[in-house]
């Protein structure tokens, strides 16, 4: 397994270079020299409460070298990212290299084989030193995963090499304007041609990548109004019919695309069916369990680069005679955040061995701990704001992206208005009749 990630000789020349690239990306984030120079000593331990001891020696390998790339390839450019809405896809390539673009992909196509409680283990790393960077990633590897699970020998061959070194860029399309936590709903339409080609049609909303990547997972009814009349197809940029709306300005993940993709008379052959007619709704369920893991695990990545932050200055600052991180006020803070930080953490990789397991109780494990991670992550790094007072509050510091990149994580992948819903449904589920 460790033979899909390069680089793992250099391991301990890159550890040691963790902790010059931590001081650029506080400083590039907008530092003062002095509070660079007091940041750059949380590199040698950059979390309170992360312990390994449930991890395997691959996955401490994997933290490892995604905490590298992180804070050598994210961390020192995810300011200007953010500013000049930059999707960094050049970079997207430096992490596939090491694996990062085809996560659960077969090895026989180029993938790395791993599961999802290793991905969760990456994502959260990565989110550290960039956000949406990390949550595009995982988008893509939802849509790599999909054909690799449920794709034809073809699909698998045409698509998933180059999805895994991101020559092709996946974008995942399920929401649209009228049917997004109802997804169920959803109206674009897939008719059968005599032919036996699909001719789609409808609109999808809010979509990662759009305009960009060049792989569609689309979900479209081929049947009745519910969950069972719904197919999965895979679409290519540039196919008649297919078009972008503008890229939406929003609150944050601003270092990566987003608009609607629109379908008016897309001709889809029959072999770009992903599945059985009927099986979409499935496979869309299947992956956005996988996708809320790697969501938690992002917000916990974007929660701890906070707190390091927030204890690094608080360090630094001087008030009433000494640092606040003297005061008693300052320190319950900092402890509460380090462990709603840590039950975050726990929740997700629990819930991505569950997954792995193939656990019955897997969807409502995935539901918990996206639900309790993204809440209480996003909580962390408004505590963070508020520790540094003024100074969080503007853009020369690096706590209030953070803050605006992670508060779509309580939207995506399902509302956690919705994950109640599905907490409650699972649990009557598993109930003994």
């Amino acid at each position: 397994m460790l033979s899909a990630f390069g680089g793992f000789g250099a391991l301990g020349a890159c550890k040691r270079a963790a902790g010059a690239a931590l001081g650029r990306a506080l400083l590039h984030g907008g530092w003062p020299a002095a509070a660079a120079a007091e940041a750059q000593a949380a590199a040698a331990s950059t979390s309170l409460a992360d312990p390994n001891f449930d991890l395997t020696e691959d996955q401490q390998q994997f933290k490892h070298v995604a905490e590298m790339f992180a804070r050598e390839e994210l961390a020192p450019f995810s300011a200007e990212w953010d500013e000049k809405h930059h999707f960094p896809v050049e970079t997207l390539k430096k992490a596939a290299d090491l694996g990062f673009g085809g996560m659960y992909v077969s090895e026989d196509v180029g993938g790395a084989g791993l599961g999802r409680l290793d991905a969760a283990v990456i994502f959260e790393e990565l989110a550290w030193g960039c956000v949406p960077t990390a949550a595009f990633l995982s988008i893509h590897n939802m849509v790599a995963a999909a054909i690799d699970r449920y794709g034809t020998s073809h699909q698998r061959g045409m698509y998933l090499p180059a999805l895994a070194s991101m020559d092709l860029l996946g974008s995942y399309c399920l929401t649209e304007p009228a049917a997004g936590s109802d997804a169920a709903s959803l109206r674009t339409s897939a008719k059968r041609t005599a032919g036996g080609d699909y001719i789609l049609n409808g609109a999808k909303a809010f979509i990662s990548g759009g305009g960009v990547s060049d792989v569609y997972l689309v979900m479209a009814r081929t049947g009745d109004p519910g969950p069972r009349g719904i197919s999965a197809f895979l679409l290519e940029k540039g196919m008649e019919g297919l078009s972008f709306g503008k890229r939406e300005a929003k609150l944050g993940w601003n270092a990566q695309p987003t608009t609607a993709v629109m379908l008016d008379d897309v001709r889809v052959p029959e072999a770009m069916r992903l599945g059985q007619e009927g099986d979409g709704f499935k496979i869309a369920m299947a992956a956005l369990d996988g996708g809320r893991i790697n969501i938690g695990a992002c917000s916990v990545g974007g929660a701890q680069f906070c707190l390091d932050t927030a204890r690094e200055y608080t360090k630094a600052r001087q008030q009433f005679g000494g640092p606040i991180s003297g005061f008693q006020a300052t320190q319950f803070k900092v402890a509460d955040m380090a462990t709603s930080i840590q039950a975050s953490r726990l929740m997700v990789r629990h819930a991505a061995a569950a997954l792995d397991a193939k656990s019955p109780s897997a969807t409502l494990e995935c539901a918990m701990a996206k639900r309790f991670a993204t809440d209480a992550c996003y909580a962390v790094t408004n505590d963070a704001l508020q520790l540094l007072g003024g100074y969080g509050y503007l853009k020369e510091y690096p706590i209030e992206r953070y803050m605006r990149d992670l508060r779509v994580h309580c939207i995506l992948e399902g509302t956690n208005e919705v994950m109640r819903i599905i907490i409650n449904r699972e649990l009557e589920k598993l109930e003994p009749k």
